[in-house]
């Protein structure tokens, strides 16, 4: 790696005018005087944490006043430069430093947790990493739609060992996006010192191995930071493709106030201190008679009183009286279905679960000409189920898309996509593989709503389920996983019409939905589905079968199998399908319970942390009095699911549901 800690900076005016070179100090030496007053604040307990930038304000400041300001960057915590460069009002920013209402997560996130579509910035969740892949879906959009515009996105050298770091890289490649990634190269991963993080000579050979082309710049010479950006993104105006600019800095603070620095070798700061990115600026504006020392008081003083007065100000405001209504209601953007054609359908046709799963997909990409689905193999191959056969010749390759084995970049991408204001579709292979995608569904999907009022407009689709012979990773109920998380969507249609019309509420939807759809379903079973464009209403259970014996309240598979039982067995119950378990349909339940006073839950997910829990739970406490018998439940084993057919079988709830069945209506 370049050892620029003795090399004197060399900045070179070129055809920056002073007004501009004074504008550049303005935004350089801003960041700096609030880091001053936040670590006064921190010593007061009036700021809980903080995370310095202190020696590296050039990287943050260069490159945000080198992108235009309708192009998007996702910065990370340690970036204030890019907010304050945007021109983020103080006052909302130290409001959000407090928790209070006028910040820009009501007080649900801290410090740079969150983003503002009016700047064109998306923050980081605290996870390092996520943001790149986001970044990828934004520039999808920049690119379909031909604007021009370039994507720039921060992460470190701690960071970039993480596996979005190089899920994103590779996305971005093989796409051919116009994204600037940022390494910002401080020699320090919180206490790990870079030749502890990677073996490669430097940090631009990682863009080798990904065909990408690379920059490096001294990231405290503010100059050579935003002419480097510049000419990159006029790079990419005429070739779109992707660049990675190594940053070479240094972090003068611990990894945040607390942390310390007594990890650091004896004279290192010392050392650095003389590359001080705003001290030697402004010796560099003295020399050139820019401005004298005089005029950098000056500007240090209005700049310190605008700073004590947003603070003031901010500090001034009440903090934030609870209202339940307010938290429960944020999580999810409002919205209001269509429900197109409810009730209005004539002609039908029959056809497969999985072609009418495919139809639902077709007509609403029909529908929405913004929207975009991606997966691995959908395109051409048609998806390891067929689903999307025929998709890429009707849609194109924009709106159709193949995607590397990156399931977290691509999950991103899907967010960056829907930022965009685009309707994006994911296709997990198989539900088994979300794992690899977890965290950016469960804490960016999720959460962005209720952090910071950007929905995400994102639905992935689940091949789910066993019963196929296909083992223990490819054939996992999951769904439970999913269904502890606030602010996702989950639906599991059992038939072909409410699979139509689940995966086109599940798109219609502003919010994020998953779709779980059992593959031993998608061929096994036929029924006749309006041909035209309906939707199925998300939240409402149908009662697919009427009777006063026991209600037994299912979805998916277990919807047949408790068919098959009462045709069996002769007996008459309520066979509530719950076709969404979030939100839940939880009337329909009580309503069928106050009618046979008996219950008994059946899902294909193992019994233990099953969704089935907590249903017994809400009904013990809802309708206990109606209760002539304790509720049942009835999954799968606690085991892995077995390859074995026998083996699945037993793993399998379906005989053992009869016995619990029996057992129900004789106590």
């Amino acid at each position: 790696m370049k050892n620029i800690i003795n090399e004197k900076i060399s900045f070179s005016k070129g055809n920056l005018s002073d007004e501009q070179l004074i504008d550049i100090y303005n935004k350089l030496i801003l960041p700096r005087l609030i880091e001053e007053k936040m670590f006064i604040l921190l010593r007061q307990g009036k700021i809980s944490k903080w995370f310095s930038a202190i020696g590296q304000e050039a990287i943050s400041v260069g490159t945000t006043l080198a992108m235009n300001e309708d192009e998007f960057i996702l910065p990370m915590h340690r970036n204030l430069g890019v907010f304050t460069t945007r021109n983020i009002e103080l006052y909302r920013l130290f409001s959000q430093f407090q928790g209070k209402i006028d910040g820009f997560t009501k007080g649900r996130d801290r410090s740079f947790h969150f983003g503002t579509m009016e700047h064109k910035v998306v923050g980081m969740i605290s996870h390092l990493g996520p943001q790149l892949g986001i970044a990828c879906g934004i520039a999808l959009a920049e690119k379909i739609e031909k604007t021009g515009r370039s994507v720039l996105v921060f992460s470190g050298d701690g960071g970039a060992s993480e596996g979005d770091f190089h899920e994103a890289m590779n996305v971005a490649a093989v796409w051919e996006l116009p994204v600037i990634f940022i390494i910002e190269n401080n020699q320090w991963g919180l206490s790990t010192p870079s030749q502890e993080q990677f073996k490669c000579h430097q940090f631009i050979d990682k863009g080798i191995g990904y065909g990408m082309n690379t920059r490096q710049v001294d990231g405290n010479n503010i100059i050579d930071v935003f002419n480097t950006i510049k000419e990159v993104k006029n790079k990419q105006k005429d070739s779109i493709e992707p660049y990675l600019v190594e940053a070479l800095s240094f972090r003068m603070r611990g990894h945040e106030e607390a942390s310390g620095t007594k990890y650091y070798p004896e004279g290192l700061q010392d050392k650095w201190s003389k590359k001080d990115p705003i001290e030697n600026f402004e010796s560099f504006l003295v020399k050139e008679n820019v401005l004298d020392q005089k005029q950098i008081n000056e500007v240090r003083d209005n700049l310190k009183k605008e700073i004590n007065s947003q603070w003031k100000k901010a500090e001034a405001a009440p903090v934030i009286e609870p209202d339940l209504s307010v938290e429960l209601n944020d999580v999810y953007k409002p919205f209001l279905p269509q429900l197109e054609n409810q009730h209005q359908q004539t002609e039908t046709k029959e056809i497969r679960f999985i072609d009418a799963i495919r139809e639902g997909l077709w007509q609403s990409m029909e529908k929405y000409q913004d929207s975009v689905i991606m997966g691995q193999d959908i395109a051409k191959y048609g998806g390891v189920f067929k689903v999307t056969e025929g998709f890429l010749e009707a849609f194109g390759e924009d709106r159709v898309r193949n995607t590397p084995l990156c399931e977290s970049a691509i999950v991103g991408a899907a967010l960056g996509l829907s930022i965009r204001g685009r309707k994006a579709i994911m296709e997990m292979q198989f539900a088994d593989f979300v794992t690899v995608g977890f965290n950016q569904i469960v804490n960016n999907l999720a959460k962005l709503h209720y952090r910071w009022g950007q929905n995400a407009d994102v639905v992935i689709r689940m091949p789910t389920g066993a019963g196929v012979a296909a083992g223990p990773f490819h054939s996992q109920s999951n769904e439970a996983w999913f269904c502890h998380t606030p602010g996702l969507k989950i639906l599991y249609p059992s038939n072909p019409i409410d699979a139509k019309g689940l995966i086109a509420a599940a798109i219609e939807d502003p919010n994020p939905v998953m779709v779980f759809e059992h593959k031993a379903l998608y061929r096994s079973i036929s029924d006749q589905v309006p041909t035209n464009f309906y939707t199925t209403p998300i939240g409402k259970a149908n009662l697919i079968e009427k009777g006063d014996d026991v209600s037994i309240v299912t979805y998916g598979m277990g919807v047949h199998w408790a068919e098959k039982a009462c045709k069996k067995l002769n007996i008459k119950a309520d066979i509530i399908d719950l076709r969404t378990l979030i939100p839940m349909d939880k009337e329909t339940i009580f309503n069928s319970i106050k009618k046979t006073n008996k219950a008994i839950v059946l899902h294909e997910d193992c019994l233990t942390g099953g969704i089935g829990g907590e249903i017994v739970a809400l009904i013990n406490e809802q309708c206990f009095e109606y209760l002539d018998a304790p509720v049942f439940r009835c999954g799968s084993l606690d085991t892995p699911v077995p390859f074995s057919v026998n083996l699945e079988n037993q793993f399998l709830p379906v005989e053992r549901f009869e016995v619990k069945l029996k057992e129900l209506l004789n106590y």
